[in-house]
């Protein structure tokens, strides 16, 4: 049986990984985990989280800490699809928590955690006045401190206390992430997700754009429109979006035309682990793409036990796509949860430049 983390259907998109499913997927996801009490990570990545990670690395490693990253931005459906990603549907986080609402008699409890003075508790009022699928059994405004400041006993307590299935936390993108790296693992919610804009939405603080502009890819438009003070960065992830498609996107979309992996290649592929001691060699040769990753995801499962540090060495390797790329980030995602490291080594030069398409090149190994 494969380890749930490995066996994620995930793809890489500019460096970051996002997993392949649906809203019902999603929803079905968080019901389980709140059912059981498994710990789960939620990341929405939208265009805004995709050019602050090209910056930040604790940011993009808390994304590719996640057990669950969904596609919350039109444009990176639509860069999905144009490199061949089957990454069709947009899965908000406020959609999603919505969903929660219906379709189920057993009731979510949520604790929201931020926002600005006043609204949280206000979100928490109206959705229990609601008396939907969801209830509310706590919030807290935190302030303007620090992260450290913001991670107390009392907050902490507090937080655990409420006994809620799922922890909403709203403090801007990063500040959040990062909040949720440190305290993850002394919270008892299974849950857990950064949702800016959820408390504002549900507090009616700010109104939600209809069906037709988020799926038109129009959001931030309407977003602008309701909090004015978001048109900086909205223009500023608007260029950063424009150097990628014509750095990275385009680029890749092209090279992809060109060169097609043959199925014999694939049919070729080998791996050999290796065991040195106080590091495992992973050794590829052949072509490493969607169809064939099982024997991969297999060799991931049997060292994850390992607390080791892992050297993936690719000299004949001489393909590989962003479903081998998604792999690969959990395998990195793993080890750090670890305290261990993962590299990858000894690329060729056509393997070397579609991982600076796919913006990893932090996996590579420093020579």
């Amino acid at each position: 049986m494969l380890s749930n983390w490995f066996g994620r259907n995930v793809y890489c998109l500019l460096g970051l990984p996002l997993d392949m499913v649906d809203m019902a997927d999603a929803v079905h996801q968080v019901r389980s985990a709140a059912a059981q009490r498994t710990p789960c990570f939620i990341t929405t990545p939208n265009l805004n989280f995709l050019i602050a990670c090209r910056a930040d690395t604790q940011f993009r490693n808390s994304v590719i800490d996640s057990d669950l990253s969904l596609v919350d931005g039109m444009p990176l459906v639509w860069m999905a699809r144009l490199l061949g990603i089957p990454i069709r549907e947009r899965v908000a986080g406020s959609d999603m928590f919505e969903q929660l609402k219906t379709g189920s008699p057993n009731r979510i409890s949520v604790y929201f955690f931020g926002g600005i003075d006043g609204v949280a508790e206000m979100a928490c009022r109206r959705i229990n006045e609601e008396k939907l699928g969801i209830e509310c059994v706590g919030f807290e405004y935190p302030g303007f401190l620090s992260i450290q400041e913001m991670s107390s006993e009392e907050s902490i307590g507090k937080i655990n206390a409420s006994g809620a299935d799922f922890l909403v936390v709203s403090l801007g993108a990063r500040k959040g992430q990062a909040w949720i790296e440190k305290n993850r693992a002394r919270i008892s919610v299974p849950v857990i997700s950064h949702l800016g804009a959820v408390i504002n939405f549900v507090a009616g603080r700010v109104d939600r754009a209809p069906a037709i502009i988020s799926r038109s890819g129009l959001e931030w438009l309407w977003r602008i429109k309701e909090e004015p003070g978001l048109w900086l960065r909205y223009i500023s992830d608007g260029f950063g979006l424009l150097r990628l498609m014509f750095t990275r996107v385009l680029p890749y979309a092209w090279f992809m035309f060109r060169h097609k992996p043959e199925v014999q290649e694939m049919n070729g592929a080998t791996i050999e682990l290796l065991d040195e001691g106080g590091e495992i060699i992973i050794r590829l040769r052949g072509t490493w793409v969607k169809e064939n990753l099982m024997p991969l995801r297999k060799a991931f499962y049997s060292i994850e036990s390992a607390s080791k540090n892992v050297r993936v060495e690719l000299e004949h390797v001489s393909y590989v796509d962003s479903a081998f790329i998604g792999l690969l980030l959990l395998l990195y995602g793993d080890r750090k949860r670890q305290g261990k490291e993962m590299s990858v080594c000894s690329l060729n030069k056509k393997v070397r430049q579609l991982f600076r398409y796919m913006c990893v090149e932090f996996l590579i190994e420093v020579q």
